[in-house]
């Protein structure tokens, strides 16, 4: 058995290449000196502890460094451009050269899109260093620098000083202790998804894995096109609530639908003849290896029994138990991960890489059918309000007051859903939308989303099938499951929600609070403006 940490992983192949990122965007005060308000002074620079040796371990590693600053004290009249640019050239002295200085000079009144929670300084210092947002990760102080790094599609990692409010460190993505602490993260989640070892050759068939809902499979969906890349032949095995989402999943040969009584939700009694008939169906797959998906709260031994007992030569698992002689490859992966990484970080401790050009995001087929709806001609948004697990739903009462409030402001609004939730759609849509319930499958869905200028949704399946669209995301995130795991991935996001409601990490299905605090209390003039900074006018 072969033990993986993901900590241990590097590439082979190209050491030198980050994988994940291009470039480490900085705020300036609070993250690399200390903050003094509106300082014009160069004297009064102070680097934080650490911060030399961090910044310079990103240099070697090949990524790009950037600061990206709000400097409000030009429009107040604090100091001069003249002065700034002496406080820029002491800090590069003490702290080494930045590629990029992306410096808002405007006040909260000016309502320009540069200004942070506004992402335009991140997409200034993706262009001028020569990449795109979602291969930058912002670290900052403050809750302003985590919305600026949504907002743009990028990773954020907060590193909370004695000003950051609670609620700003609740609602981030990641959180480090400093610095150096954000360093070590961004430099090991970068490593765990390179191969630990490089294959001498294609793989024959490899059966994958992620028995789960549709947004689960959408999720796993880059870990699947790394195992792609090396293999000659795919199956993936997933479940009747998957099986939509499985089949829009590019590098998929064939699809095997088996429900498994230890993954589901509502489980059926285990019948040891379906048992013999499932481990029947995975021995005439013919697998040389399998790659066995979970979230981070299942266990991959029961299956890895069955694949065993299939024939299956080498099995590779997330695993924190100890699996004895059922597991080849035993990776382990830290709490927090998104859950495309975690997926990633399997595919590369089994071996499997993305092929060059292949970014590590969320992606569709390319031939999906045309939705079975005639679409506006016009610019629509989309509100979805179901959610397959309840706790994760937003108020019926509230999307409604959210499709009157879009509409107020101009906006043309689409209501959609399952054939389920028809009585939820139009209930919804009454408020001034056009009422989709029930109109389209998982890949019609994915029609409408491909056209959305953005979407408004909980933290369920079709936020994930917007990601692989890159089309923009409200996400009204109840606090059940960690953010930085089940956030839309890569993607421009405005969070909304409470974020430390009493429900926070309890992975409950049914909300546990009276009232559902956690999203019933989202503000719809809130939406409005999170639409207008995904998806200006």
């Amino acid at each position: 058995m072969f033990t993986s940490l993901s900590q241990g992983n590097h590439s082979a192949m190209n050491p030198s290449a980050p994988a994940l990122y291009d470039a480490v965007l900085l705020d300036r005060d609070g993250t690399l000196v200390e903050d003094v308000p509106y300082n014009g002074d160069p004297e009064k620079v102070r680097p934080l502890p650490g911060a030399r040796e961090a910044l310079d371990r990103l240099r070697a590693a090949g990524l790009r460094l950037a600061v990206v600053t709000n400097q409000s004290g030009l429009a107040r009249g604090y100091f001069t451009e003249r002065d700034m640019h002496a406080v820029h050239a002491r800090i590069e002295e003490l702290l080494g050269p930045f590629d990029h200085w992306a410096i808002c000079p405007h006040d909260d009144t000016d309502g320009c899109a540069c200004r942070k929670p506004a992402p335009g300084l991140v997409h200034e210092a993706a262009r001028a260093l020569g990449t795109a947002p979602r291969r930058c990760v912002l670290v900052g102080d403050i809750g302003r620098d985590m919305a600026a790094a949504l907002a743009a599609g990028a990773t954020g990692i907060l590193v909370p000083t004695p000003v950051t409010r609670p609620e700003e460190v609740a609602e981030a993505p990641a959180v480090a202790r400093d610095l150096p602490g954000a360093v070590d993260e961004i430099l090991r989640r970068d490593r765990a998804v390179r191969p630990v070892a490089p294959r001498t050759g294609r793989a024959g068939t490899v059966l994958v894995v992620r028995s789960d809902s549709a947004g689960d499979v959408l999720v796993t969906g880059p870990g699947i096109r790394a195992v792609a890349a090396g293999a000659e032949r795919v199956a993936l095995l997933c479940g009747p609530r998957g099986r939509a989402a499985a089949e829009l999943l590019p590098g998929v040969d064939e699809i095997i639908e088996w429900p498994l009584p230890w993954i589901d939700g509502s489980p059926e009694p285990v019948d040891p003849d379906d048992m013999r008939r499932l481990t029947a169906r995975l021995a005439a797959v013919g697998a040389e290896e399998a790659v066995v998906f979970t979230s981070f709260h299942q266990s991959a031994l029961p299956l890895a029994l069955l694949l065993r007992m299939a024939g299956v030569p080498r099995i590779s698992a997330i695993s924190d138990d100890y699996p004895g002689s059922l597991l080849d490859v035993r990776h382990r992966v830290p709490v927090g991960v998104p859950e495309p990484e975690r997926a990633l970080s399997l595919a590369a401790a089994a071996g499997f890489a993305l092929p060059a050009g292949d970014e590590p995001a969320l992606r569709l087929r390319a031939d999906l059918p045309a939705p079975a709806v005639d679409l506006p001609a016009s610019d629509y948004l989309v509100v979805h309000p179901g959610a397959s697990v309840p706790a994760r739903a937003c108020p019926p009462e509230r999307c409604a007051e959210i499709v009157a409030a879009l509409a107020a402001d101009g906006h043309r609004v689409l209501v959609t859903g399952g054939p389920g939730e028809r009585e939820l759609t139009a209930r919804v849509a009454a408020a001034g939308g056009t009422d989709l319930g029930g109109t389209t499958d998982l890949a019609g869905l994915a029609r409408i989303l491909a056209g959305a200028r953005c979407l408004v949704v909980g933290n369920t399946g079709p936020a994930h099938l917007a990601a692989a669209l890159g089309t923009p995301v409200v996400s009204l995130f109840a606090p059940t499951v960690p953010f930085g795991q089940w956030a839309p991935y890569r993607v421009p996001t405005v969070r909304l929600g409470d974020a430390g409601a009493a429900c926070r990490d309890t992975r409950a299905a049914r909300c546990p609070v009276a009232g559902h605090p956690c999203l019933s209390g989202v503000d719809p003039a809130r939406v409005v403006a999170a639409v207008r900074r995904l998806a200006p006018g």
